[in-house]
């Protein structure tokens, strides 16, 4: 009846589905999957990202915005 009797999906990591072995700094399309509205990194319990690949995620992310493909913050 309560919240125990709900079952959750167990998330599967993307880019473990899709084979991809590292993350790259210049697809900018699939980076701004994983930023929030604002520009923000969004965190892995919500795109159900793997630890390894959240990593390499923030820091394509990162590199990306340093070199002026993605924005810091969106106004």
């Amino acid at each position: 009846m309560g919240k125990r009797d709900r079952r959750r999906r167990r998330k599967v990591c993307t880019f473990c589905v899709d084979k991809i072995a590292t993350v790259d700094y210049k697809d900018v399309g699939r980076l701004r999957k994983f930023m929030s509205e604002r520009g923000k990194i969004v965190p892995s319990r919500i795109t159900a990202v793997s630890q390894k690949k959240q990593r390499e995620l923030a820091q394509a992310i990162k590199r990306a915005r340093f070199l002026g493909l993605l924005p810091y913050v969106v106004a």
